[in-house]
């Protein structure tokens, strides 16, 4: 995908109840409520479920992701995860 395409005019690269691995550490930007900034919401690595596909400023996709170990369900872009093969 090119910087200035809109992401939103492909379909979703994950779909919901899907498992999904992290590709990074996760820490909490602000976004996230009754954590500090810079917690720790998911390490890498750490496999969850995606529960809801929801959209950011129009161009991008948020999967909004179950982790399971902390219960946490954290907002991840799609660059931020990959799939899990069972």
């Amino acid at each position: 995908m090119q910087f200035n395409e809109v992401e939103l005019n492909l379909p979703p690269q994950f779909e919901i109840g899907q498992k999904v691995r992290t590709r990074k550490l996760l820490r909490n930007d602000g976004t996230f409520a009754g954590q500090e900034i810079g917690a720790t919401l998911a390490k890498k690595g750490e496999t969850g479920y995606v529960v809801h596909i929801g959209t950011f400023l129009q161009s991008s996709y948020i999967y909004a992701v179950h982790f399971l170990p902390s219960g946490f369900v954290v907002g991840c872009r799609g660059k931020e995860l990959e799939p899990v093969e069972d």
